[in-house]
């Protein structure tokens, strides 16, 4: 009989599975299981595999089998420093999986498209304590002060998070179905979202247009796919600013024109004339600030001709102060500045179709996702991204 090492492992695992006192895998056989696992941080730097029995669901609840679930910058601080004071807490949010139960109420999902058994979905944000929050709201309202699944805090439900075999997705919650879409295209859906609403912010400059010249500092996960909205939106200009050779080749590959590799500059005047060469000796009509390096937003004014535009997405936390002259760099010159944090509804559902569209012209998005790890190596995945050794690292629980 011939047997590769995956089918040994998995054999391997379904006998553990069985032996008293081991975690529960999901059902294979399309029954749910009594009990399921959730990784869930318990001291900073740790998680535990933890089992619970699966709750059960109201008329306004969906229960999800989790498929995969992306690591963000956000669970990697939570996992360092727990920043936010949720330890226990089960962290993920940038996850995905197939509805196996549903409460009575739930026909539709944030879109007004329908919902049913087996259909694949991705959650965005709780809006219940919020109703204004509607995916047409006229004044965009940014979701960043409302709940997300993965930050909650651990209560009697326990799966909150998607780093776990199940979901419960409470009444209130945004939903939507994307089962037109793969699994990996449903993982960077959260990360895509984020810069969707970035290039909206740059739009409503008035500067970002077909043919600007646009620099995009930083280039791992979010720089990276702020590149391939941009090629998307037919924009032929772009160079990307990194100090990692391999992310500016993958950025060519989404859509980077020109790469400047700051390492082999010295000085902000060498680096700033090495990113004017890249635009034929001209300075970018727009910019967009995409690392957390109060030193790398202070530079990037300088990249910027008189009359340009910048965004500045990079600072999800406090990052610390960041040192510019406001004559020089933003009066003078008069840049016009805009900030970007999370998104709106009505960004996250563009999202889906900018992906679409990106493997319509062939970008290569899942390549993003450069290492995958089983539920139980969660730790190990977690250093890997502290690492800095790929890009995306996700959990898949197929």
């Amino acid at each position: 009989m011939d047997m590769n090492q995956n089918n040994i492992e998995a054999i391997v695992r379904q006998v553990l599975a069985g032996m008293s006192g081991a975690p529960s895998a999901p059902s294979s056989n399309g029954e749910l299981p009594k009990t399921a696992r959730v990784a869930m941080l318990t001291e900073k730097e740790h998680y535990e595999i933890k089992e619970f029995p699966l709750p059960s669901i109201g008329d306004d609840e969906i229960l999800v089998k989790v498929e995969g679930c992306g690591i963000c910058g956000t669970d990697a601080h939570e996992f360092k420093r727990d920043p936010f004071g949720l330890i226990p807490v089960v962290l993920g949010h940038e996850g995905t999986g197939k509805i196996v139960k549903m409460g009575k109420n739930v026909k539709f999902d944030s879109a007004g498209k329908a919902l049913a058994l087996g259909d694949k979905v991705v959650t965005c944000m709780i809006f219940k304590d919020n109703p204004e929050i509607t995916m047409f709201d006229l004044n965009k309202q940014n979701v960043g002060g409302a709940d997300v699944y993965g930050l909650l805090p651990d209560d009697d439900i326990h799966f909150n998070g998607w780093f776990a075999d199940y979901l419960v997705i409470r009444g209130g919650s945004t939903v939507f179905n994307v089962s037109d879409l793969d699994l990996y295209s449903r993982i960077l859906i959260e990360p895509c979202a984020v810069l969707i609403h970035a290039v909206e912010r740059a739009k409503t400059t008035g500067i970002l247009r077909f043919n600007s010249r646009v620099a995009v500092q930083g280039c791992g996960p979010i720089g990276l796919i702020c590149i391939a909205i941009l090629r998307t939106m037919g924009i032929m200009h772009i160079t990307a600013i990194d100090g990692n050779q391999q992310r500016l080749d993958f950025a060519r590959e989404l859509g980077a024109t020109e790469t400047v590799n700051f390492t082999e500059h010295t000085g902000i005047e060498a680096l700033t004339n090495a990113v004017e060469r890249s635009f034929g000796g001209h300075g970018a009509d727009f910019a967009f600030q995409c690392t957390g390096s109060p030193a790398a937003h202070a530079n990037i004014y300088k990249f910027i001709r008189n009359g340009g535009g910048l965004c500045e997405l990079g600072f999800f936390i406090n990052g610390g102060n960041a040192t510019i002259n406001p004559h020089f760099d933003l009066c003078s010159k008069e840049i016009t500045l805009v900030g970007s944090w999370v998104y709106t509804l009505r960004d996250y559902a563009t999202t889906f179709d900018f992906l679409r569209s990106a493997k319509r012209i062939g970008l290569p998005m899942e390549k993003l996702i450069t290492d995958t790890f089983r539920l139980e190596d969660i730790n190990e995945a977690h250093r890997t991204n502290l690492a800095m050794t790929g890009l995306k690292i996700a959990i898949i629980n197929q």
